[in-house]
């Protein structure tokens, strides 16, 4: 019996729920550049049978990948967590240099959002801002060749078992 997952390929989506479909599009795809590539508009739950009438948008990265969200028809976002600050959860999606990085602030900025940023993490460099949902989205360029290293990967392993001895003498 083989002790190992199945090879997990690349993130086919990931989806939270929005307030407006439409303005989410608006968003996504014509301040962002994602194009609406799918959307199912449906009254029962596939995986669960319930009864929840929802359309659910597919915006596509250039990596066959996508950003999805589902409006449920009630102008309702997702709730925050309370015990988590909210620069913790987001989502980061890599551009392909400093100056389209610096080029989407501007564009981001002359529409209105407030953007944090640039900020130089080392290894990549990064703008921080929310969407009309409140989902925090960070746009980050790489400033390796965005391959990590063998030194990287045992250093991580390390770094997290030190972190967890510490937590646990707190």
């Amino acid at each position: 019996m083989s002790t190992s997952f199945e090879p997990i390929q690349r993130l086919h989506h990931f989806a939270w729920r929005c307030r407006d479909a439409g303005e989410t599009r608006a968003f996504y795809e014509d301040l962002l550049g994602l194009p609406l590539t799918h959307i199912i508009r449906a009254d029962t739950v596939p995986s669960t049978g319930e009864h929840c009438p929802y359309v659910h948008l597919f915006f596509s990265l250039e990596d066959g990948s996508s950003v999805a969200f589902f409006d449920l028809g009630d102008g309702q976002v997702a709730e925050p967590s309370p015990n988590t600050p909210a620069w913790v959860n987001h989502l980061a999606l890599r551009v392909g240099s400093l100056e389209a990085l610096e080029r989407a602030k501007r564009r981001l900025q002359e529409a209105g959002v407030q953007v944090l940023g640039v900020t130089d993490h080392g290894f990549v460099r990064s703008i921080y801002f929310f969407d009309p949902n409140g989902i925090r989205l960070e746009l980050t360029v790489d400033m390796t060749d965005g391959a990590v290293s063998q030194a990287d990967r045992l250093q991580a392993r390390a770094t997290l078992d030190a972190w967890l001895v510490e937590k646990a003498a707190r």
